[in-house]
């Protein structure tokens, strides 16, 4: 009897072992799914990132040329000012396409003839070019600055 309790043993001990064997193999392979599934969130992550990251290039890239153009504008004005204080000769084709340029810029508000102020007296047109243009070069700024907060991510 002794052998047939040392076989049912042995036969338990095998059925244990399987049995954990089993167990051990289901562990790993939930593990392995688990970390399967871990990795494709992991890249969906990183996709959505690499996606998120090319859209705030683009918005920086516009900002940044929206900044520019304002910047641009408003120099032109700045410029223009600048042309008419000295007095420069508008016989010249630099000086006239500055000044043809600024006249575009003013938009018609900041016009230095019928602008937001007319000064009278001595001096008018360098008076009204100076304060019509400089608080359009102001605006332009203003306009850009805000523009590019806005756009910037």
């Amino acid at each position: 009897m002794s052998e047939q309790q040392d076989e049912k043993t042995v036969g338990k001990t095998d059925a244990t072992a399987d049995a954990k064997a089993d167990a051990k193999a289901e562990k790993q392979a939930a593990r392995a799914d688990k970390k399967a599934g871990k990795d494709r969130k992991g890249q969906a992550k990183k996709a959505a990132a690499a996606v998120g990251d090319g859209a705030n290039r683009v918005r920086t890239l516009l900002a940044r040329i929206v900044w520019a153009v304002a910047v641009v504008l408003a120099l032109v004005l700045a410029l223009g000012a600048l042309l008419i204080t000295l007095d420069a000769n508008r016989q010249n084709e630099a000086v006239r396409f500055i000044l043809d340029a600024a006249n575009a810029v003013d938009l018609g508000i900041f016009s230095r003839t019928d602008g937001i102020k007319e000064f009278t007296g001595s001096n008018a047109g360098v008076k009204n070019a100076l304060f019509n243009w400089g608080l359009g070069a102001v605006a332009w700024l203003v306009i850009g600055k805000v523009l590019d907060k806005i756009i910037r991510p």
